[in-house]
């Protein structure tokens, strides 16, 4: 029991660095944005059962992430990094749960415990719990979903407890973001789990029904909420969403193929680890290194069979792509202890290692070329951060050479940990624009508190405008609709000077008094591929003659 919880401490100081620590270090993306203006309008118009952005409904996801964010916008308005906390929550849990998953596959601790650490240190893994999106949400509660039911299965008396448990966490993953992870997480894994160990459902009858009956009601009450008092929308957005499948991000059927970069440092180690043919003749565990490698593969086809494709859809796929990862370094852990390893081995083990060696190596270069000589840090500081990058590198490259996969991986994990700590704050600074005004100043002027804002119906309003002004900005069609004259002052939003986007006959009627033009693009004017005109915005009082 002690080793667990030494285990616990492990991964909870890992995920402390993977996912918390700088974690306001970006700007927010447009998910984050639609995310929070979303949970900003809940809490301003009270709609915490249907929820609007940007005064639209909002019903493509169901509403507990949503629930989530405004609660926390209510006790801590406009923190973006506690927002993101609360996907590192669920990065965490993810961790634990994949802990428990494994120690209970296998038996094995130390299995669990690296299976853990891998995912919380895999890049796709640390980016989804670093930013306040709700995909995190919808596969942590299914991860849980599947250890209980895992736990239930393998359970020789009744055990149900862990079938209510499952039933709960299959209705907070539907609640999180819809029946995602049921495709792609859990369809996937009792695939994998039916084919390797033909589990026995006799006397789970009534447990399994007390567990799906858990599920619809935790799950549907809400979409059967929409459809007795928002039918019409609630069918015209569930009609839509059927589509965008086939419709939106459409990529061939190989665009995956790349998934195990998804891993970060990891991805040499997970190659190693699918070559199936070549390893399962070798590990201890066959039976749950066989599962893991199929779970994989099953994931990978089955995300492949869908048109849309999104990089941030590979998330479930690491899950079990960490217990590859674990397997493999679990296995030359025990060889080299018990001297049974080969030459190939070897060499294949040192390739693995070298590498991540190499990259820490080289930290202190580009620390120094970037950092220090632009003035951004000191000597001393690069001194001690240079040190530490080549003690990692010390460490993995040592563990390489004598095939010490623990020290190995000790060093990689730092390795990580440096990055996250010392770097990603001033690396993302060196990409974001420092000349950047943004219309939230609009907030602080005290004059436009209560006058309502508009931009032009025939423009595009990025709703990351929206987040940041922190409140609704509606659509005007100026040209058959001027009812809104009558109700002056408001504030017109636009992309050029109001006196060239006001019809001609508008204009005699009202003065024109411009506040501001912000600049809301996150990268520089130098990067012609990333800085938008749709973030240039002229911000005018429009006023009664």
């Amino acid at each position: 029991m002690q080793k667990n919880y030494i285990h616990y401490l492990f991964i909870l100081v890992v995920c402390w660095f993977a996912f918390f620590v700088n974690n306001g270090s970006v700007y927010e993306d447009i998910m984050e944005s639609r995310n929070l203006v979303t949970a900003h309008e809940m809490i301003e118009y009270d709609n915490w059962l249907v929820p609007t952005m940007n005064g639209e409904l909002r019903l493509e996801k169901p509403p507990l992430p949503t629930w989530v964010a405004a609660g926390i916008e209510y006790l801590q308005p406009d923190n973006i990094s506690l927002q993101r906390a609360a996907a590192g929550i669920m990065a965490t849990m993810m961790a634990f749960f994949l802990y428990f998953l494994a120690l209970a596959l296998s038996g094995n601790r130390l299995l669990a415990l690296l299976s853990a650490l891998v995912l919380a240190t895999s890049f796709n893994v640390i980016m989804a719990g670093r930013v306040a999106t709700w995909d995190i949400y919808c596969h942590s509660f299914m991860l849980g979903a599947i250890f209980f039911f895992y736990r239930g299965i393998k359970s020789v008396r009744t055990s149900w407890a862990n079938f209510i448990w499952a039933g709960v966490f299959l209705g907070l993953s539907f609640l999180g973001k819809g029946p995602v992870a049921f495709y792609a997480l859990l369809l996937p894994f009792l695939i994998s789990y039916i084919c390797i160990y033909r589990p026995s459902l006799k006397g789970k009858g009534g447990p399994i029904a007390v567990m799906l009956l858990l599920f619809i009601v935790i799950s549907f009450w809400w979409p059967l909420y929409l459809y007795v008092f928002h039918r019409d929308t609630a069918l015209f957005v569930l009609a839509k969403e059927s589509t965008a499948w086939i419709e939106r991000n459409v990529r061939p059927w190989y665009y995956y193929w790349l998934f195990f970069a998804e891993s970060g440092i990891w991805a040499l180690f997970l190659l190693t680890g699918l070559c199936w043919p070549w390893l399962k003749k070798k590990v201890r565990m066959r039976k749950e290194y066989t599962f893991a490698v199929l779970w994989t593969v099953v994931t990978l086809v089955m995300l492949s069979f869908f048109p849309e494709k999104k990089t941030r859809y590979l998330l479930p796929l690491l899950i079990p792509a960490a217990m590859v990862v674990a397997q493999y370094i679990v296995y030359i852990f025990m060889a080299a202890k018990e001297k049974t390893l080969t030459a190939g081995d070897r060499i294949v083990f040192r390739v693995n290692a070298f590498i991540p060696a190499l990259i820490a190596l080289g930290m202190p270069i580009a620390i120094y070329l970037l950092f220090y000589r632009e003035g951004e840090i000191g000597l001393s500081l690069l001194i001690i951060v240079s040190l530490l990058f080549l003690l990692a590198a010390y460490s993995i490259f040592a563990g390489g050479v004598r095939i010490k996969s623990m020290k190995v991986f000790t060093g990689v994990v730092l390795l990580l940990i440096l990055v996250e700590t010392l770097l990603m704050s001033r690396v993302a600074n060196m990409f974001n624009n420092t000349e950047i005004k943004s219309i939230k100043a609009v907030r602080q002027i005290e004059e436009l508190q209560h006058v309502p804002f508009y931009y032009p119906a025939d423009e595009e309003l990025r709703i990351e405008l929206v987040y940041e002004a922190g409140r609704r900005i509606l659509p005007w069609d100026m040209k058959s609709d001027t009812t809104l004259l009558n109700s002056l002052p408001i504030v017109l939003v636009s992309g050029k000077p109001a006196s060239e986007v006001l019809p001609a006959g508008m204009q005699e009627k009202v003065n024109l008094r411009l506040i501001d033009v912000y600049d809301n693009n996150n990268r520089p004017k130098t990067d012609k591929k990333r800085y938008s005109p749709k973030f240039v915005r002229y911000v005018t009082i429009l006023e009664k003659k």
